[in-house]
């Protein structure tokens, strides 16, 4: 109900409030009790001794685990004056199609940060599951888990507006032309109609294995760490009795690309200037698969813009932005229910709701079977030249 404009100006005093109120407090190790505290202030249109002057009403803005959070934040690079200047400097750009959950969505207009309204359910999940989470990011900073900076909640006309502050996992620099949420299961796991009918729909299982059947080839080394990276996340979110996430994969075609600014010059003159890298640590795809592929694996990757190199079977060149998004919905009652009642109609294991062990195993073998493969190595040729002469070797 709050106008979004109200809604983004209480979101940008608050946090400049609450950040540059820590940044007086001493560094020290994070404790068990810092996961536990809520900070609160009130923001009066008129101002305060605290906090400035405004043009909205008067609201309350809180902040959960401002201790933990900084630490995280460190944890990424995120330094406080560059995470003020990202979220604070410039009007937050609202983004248009929020998803399945109603969720509205924020971006910083240097296309570091997301900011998205959870419920109330979700922010106590998270809560709940942050001395864990984060025990598991300090052994593992490379994860494709979402990385949470901040969780927050606006009040004001007697509603609350929770909101957190994750990785962009799609900057807008770099045109996507495909994009799925994969679950690695089948059941109705389909783009509705409505939903390809927007300008950038984000199509599912059903869709991937009938428009890219043979899957998204890397090499090796990438491969393997990605495959790798997920198995550890799924790990982690299982520990957590968590499910129901998915595997967000947008597709940039760089070849696709190429062709598409021919045909706007005339010229196969592309538009030289680079889009800035992301600054936080290990926010792009390409940082967050553990694995020899980021120490000078066999790829190249001084222009990636932080996406995965890939193939499709058609041998162009793509770059993949990937993350596992929608962690905040734990397996509950409810999700126990729908799963035994869908199961008795349908065959249980192709149901997307299902026990968290499972979910994790099928989602990881969808992950690594069905939707990344290995480019299949070529022989070398010098190897078969020599093979006539030389004694085979025993193995």
């Amino acid at each position: 109900q709050t106008t979004s404009s109200a809604l983004k100006g209480a979101i940008q005093l608050g946090i400049t409030h609450t950040v540059g109120s820590l940044s007086t407090k001493p560094e020290r190790d994070v404790l068990m009790q810092d996961f536990y505290v809520v900070e609160s202030i009130f923001f009066p249109s008129e101002g305060s001794n605290l906090t400035p002057a405004h043009h909205y009403n008067d609201f309350r803005f809180k902040t959960y685990a401002p201790v933990a959070f900084r630490y995280f934040r460190e944890l990424f690079g995120i330094r406080p004056d560059d995470y003020l200047y990202s979220l604070c400097s410039e009007p937050l750009i609202e983004l248009s199609n929020s998803g399945a959950s109603g969720s509205l969505f924020y971006v910083s207009s240097d296309d570091e940060f997301i900011i998205k309204t959870v419920q109330h359910k979700e922010a106590e999940f998270l809560q709940k599951l942050l001395p864990g989470y984060y025990m598991n990011l300090n052994q593992n900073p490379r994860t494709l888990l979402p990385k949470f900076y901040g969780l927050y909640c606006v009040q004001a006309g007697g509603k609350n507006i929770r909101i957190v502050v994750m990785n962009n996992l799609l900057p807008r620099s770099v045109k996507m032309h495909l994009k799925y949420d994969l679950k690695g299961s089948t059941y109705k796991r389909r783009a509705s109609q409505k939903e390809r009918e927007k300008v950038f729909p984000t199509y599912k299982d059903l869709d991937f294995m009938q428009d890219i059947p043979d899957g998204l080839f890397l090499d090796s080394d990438m491969y393997n760490a990605l495959c790798k990276t997920l198995q550890r996340d799924c790990l982690v979110l299982q520990s957590f009795k968590i499910m129901d996430y998915s595997l967000l994969v947008a597709i940039h075609n760089i070849d696709l690309a190429q062709r598409e600014h021919a045909m706007a010059d005339g010229t196969s003159q592309t538009d030289m200037r680079r889009p800035a890298a992301q600054k936080a640590l290990y926010s792009t795809a390409m940082e967050s698969i553990q694995g020899e592929a980021r120490r000078g694996g066999t790829i190249e990757t001084d222009d990636q813009l932080g996406g995965i190199p890939a193939r499709n079977a058609k041998g162009e060149r793509l770059l993949l932005y990937i993350g596992i998004i929608d962690v905040l919905q734990s397996y509950r009652f409810v999700k126990k229910l729908e799963h035994s009642w869908k199961a008795l109609v349908h065959d249980g294991d192709t149901v997307s709701v299902h026990r968290p062990s499972f979910y994790a195993e099928r989602f990881q073998r969808f992950m690594c079977n069905t939707a990344f493969k290995k480019i299949p190595l070529k022989p070398s040729p010098s190897k078969k030249s020599r093979s006539g002469t030389t004694v085979p070797r025993r193995s």
